[in-house]
């Protein structure tokens, strides 16, 4: 993972993280095409309106394969959310995650946020301790049925 650099998220990445993430979480928690479709709503939303001072996308990549994302997205004026984080398996328990949400950390940041916030689901172990070991907070947990599945959504904060 020495090799691995992150850079800004670009419209030419849309289709690969749609792919990723409808696959990805279709074999790993049974999720059906409707994850997909959210993604790919949330990536043309960002693309078309996002602010680039204050919102920004990451990909981080090794030798032009992409092996990750994580987005900064504003929800207020004081406040960001986290979205979109990722790992391809090939990628994950290196470090990449932790290079990752730090970036997106420190942007928010520097950008004058006074905290951030995210949603996730229980089931997303890795994450959620990757979180809690750099201070977030979890605020609620909710049983939902989504995507196909019964979960555990999760709502998480962390303030600078």
């Amino acid at each position: 993972m020495e090799n691995v650099t992150i850079r800004q998220f670009t419209a030419d990445d849309r289709d690969w993280l749609v792919d990723q993430h409808g696959r990805l979480y279709a074999q790993t928690e049974g999720f059906d095409d409707s994850f997909g479709l959210l993604v790919g709503d949330i990536l043309d939303a960002f693309i078309a309106e996002h602010d680039p001072e204050l919102e920004r996308g990451w990909i981080a990549e090794e030798d032009g394969t992409r092996l990750g994302s994580i987005f900064c997205v504003r929800l207020s004026e004081t406040k960001a959310k986290l979205r979109l984080f990722l790992l391809v398996p090939q990628a994950r328990g290196k470090g990449l995650g932790k290079r990752l949400l730090e970036t997106c950390m420190g942007f928010a940041k520097d950008r004058g946020y006074q905290g951030m916030q995210l949603w996730t689901h229980e089931s997303h172990k890795a994450a959620c301790a990757l979180y809690k070991a750099h201070d977030w907070q979890l605020e609620s947990t909710k049983p939902v049925h989504s995507f196909g599945q019964d979960l555990v959504e999760q709502s998480w904060s962390y303030r600078f």
